[in-house]
């Protein structure tokens, strides 16, 4: 019941939204309401020739134009709201102690195959990271997009019942689909309402992506012939040989390694983050990077186990390479939106490695370091991407000197921030970087150190980014009139990313509690298949 409301409630949004034609009635005097001649009308509400009486009607469509939107904006907040509360209901309701899925909704024979829904210990924290970061960037452009507010709208709300509908479906073919299903809204996003080179930046994420998941489609089709099922329950219970696990393995992790992405790979990530508006960057960094973390849960972990034991060198060599290069590449940029994809890519890289590490902390470690990096990163690019942007019109460092004496509000909160990207203590990168580490290092030791060159970049680009932007001497020249703090609006947003990364950095216990009895069903024996 619980699950059918969590989609029905974003689909009704969706459905207000593109529906709601109603124009609200104009509070300013009208004729009808006087029962006077028309001169004293246009006397008493100053209108005393035809061009001020016309630009009196132009006023009153623009304030009616307001006000619709005004209301479309807030049917659409609401919506995305009243989902986070029966994500909430759910994850109070939900029994950690247990590995079976819950809340499941069976429906049998749509168009040909069932319909399964549930959530279990891994995906209901992909939910409320969906829930979370949906509200947030709805209000990141509250006020920055002015044109095609209903097609904005409903291309968010849809997108968040596609996303919501990639972690609660246990078919694995509805998976691709819905995996695949969120690329049109992202496509109409991007194309839509992002910079300059938006149309490049959109067709290189539709098409990039695109691709790579042909090859996870083809080993899906391979499972589906083998077993004769696509249902997760009946593979969970199957062994593969050894060379069909090689084959499946090989498409599963191009399609994953496209969408996380890892090096040279990331291409269609960089134009997508520094193209698209700040609602588009933050679903991509907070949400849409996760899908390739949860698919290595559903589909290579627990059907896969001889061949990515065998491939874990290889798989911790890529890692290596796309930490060190990253990192590199962010350390020399100078466009803020491209400094934090690049860091992005690093730490994507981090928790990879904690997955594949095939132990319990390594395991925890990467989802914590996921779920930080979705609000870590949400946060960054509203103050780079939202905050800074909407008041000087450039993404360029080169301008930025001395904020801090300007906007000592906006300073805190992007220190703090900024400490939460490069995994300083007490906060929750901190907590997801350390076990993913802990657990690369126990599985390869030397590829594991090398790993945690990490810690080192991350200070660096980080720290370096916000002494450029906050301080580096005098208040910069090129801002003529000194730019405002942040408002009530943009306070609220940071706040709720700042204390979901303190407190959970503080008090991990509601994360990993919760995940120890589902990672623990994914540990492999080793000795068992040597």
């Amino acid at each position: 019941m619980f699950i059918i409301l969590l989609l029905l409630i974003p689909l009704c949004g969706v459905l207000l939204v593109s529906t709601n034609m109603h124009y609200p009635q104009i509070v300013a005097p009208t004729l009808n309401q006087y029962k006077t001649p028309l001169k004293i009308i246009k006397e008493r509400i100053g209108l005393t020739s035809n061009y001020n009486y016309a630009r009196y009607n132009e006023e009153n469509i623009v304030y009616t134009r307001n006000l619709v939107i005004k209301r479309l904006k807030s049917m659409a907040l609401k919506t995305s709201i009243l989902t986070l509360l029966v994500s909430l209901v759910i994850f109070a309701l939900f029994d950690f102690s247990s590995n079976q899925f819950q809340f499941v909704q069976e429906h049998h024979e749509i168009s040909s195959f069932s319909f399964y829904l549930g959530v279990d210990g891994l995906s209901i924290y992909f939910v409320l990271l969906t829930t979370i970061i949906m509200p947030i960037s709805l209000l990141s452009n509250w006020t920055s997009i002015s044109h095609n507010i209903r097609t904005f709208l409903v291309t968010i709300l849809l997108l968040e019942t596609l996303l919501l509908l990639v972690f609660l479906v246990l078919d694995i073919l509805l998976f691709y689909i819905f995996f695949e299903s969120i690329l049109p809204p992202l496509f109409i996003l991007i194309g839509s309402y992002g910079s300059s080179n938006r149309v490049r930046a959109s067709f290189y994420l539709f098409l990039y992506t695109l691709l790579g998941s042909l090859f996870l489609l083809l080993s899906i089709v391979t499972m589906s012939s083998i077993i004769g099922t696509t249902d997760f329950d009946a593979l969970y219970k199957t062994n593969f040989n050894y060379s069909t696990q090689l084959f499946l393995f090989c498409g599963i992790f191009i399609a994953f390694a496209v969408k996380t992405p890892v090096i040279f790979l990331n291409t269609w990530l960089l134009k997508a983050h520094v193209e698209s508006p700040l609602s588009g960057s933050i679903i991509l960094a907070g949400i849409v990077l996760k899908l390739s973390l949860y698919g290595i849960f559903r589909l290579i972990l627990p059907l896969l186990p001889k061949a990515y034991l065998n491939c874990t060198f290889l798989i911790y060599l890529i890692g290596v390479i796309t930490v060190v290069y990253a990192s590199i590449s962010t350390l020399r940029t100078i466009d803020v939106k491209e400094l934090i994809a690049y860091s992005s890519v690093s730490h994507a890289a981090v928790y990879l490695m904690g997955v594949f590490s095939n132990t319990i902390q390594g395991i925890e470690g990467g989802i914590a370091l996921g779920l930080a990096h979705g609000f870590v990163s949400s946060g960054l690019f509203i103050c780079v991407g939202g905050v800074l942007y909407d008041r000087s019109s450039t993404r360029l460092i080169t301008y930025y000197r001395g904020i801090a004496q300007m906007m000592p509000i906006f300073s805190i909160m992007l220190f703090i921030l900024c400490l939460g990207n490069c995994g300083a203590p007490l906060t929750l990168n901190f907590v997801g970087e350390l076990l993913s580490l802990y657990g690369a290092f126990e599985r390869l030791s030397v590829l594991g150190a090398l790993a945690s060159s990490s810690i080192i970049f991350s200070a660096a680009y980080t720290i370096y980014m916000f002494n450029r932007i906050a301080f580096a001497g005098s208040y910069s020249k090129f801002f003529i009139v000194n730019i405002s703090d942040i408002n009530k609006r943009e306070f609220y947003i940071l706040l709720t990313l700042v204390l979901f990364t303190v407190i959970l950095g503080i008090y991990p216990v509601p994360v990993l509690d919760g995940l120890h009895y589902s990672v623990s069903t994914l540990i492999y024996s080793v000795s068992s298949h040597v």
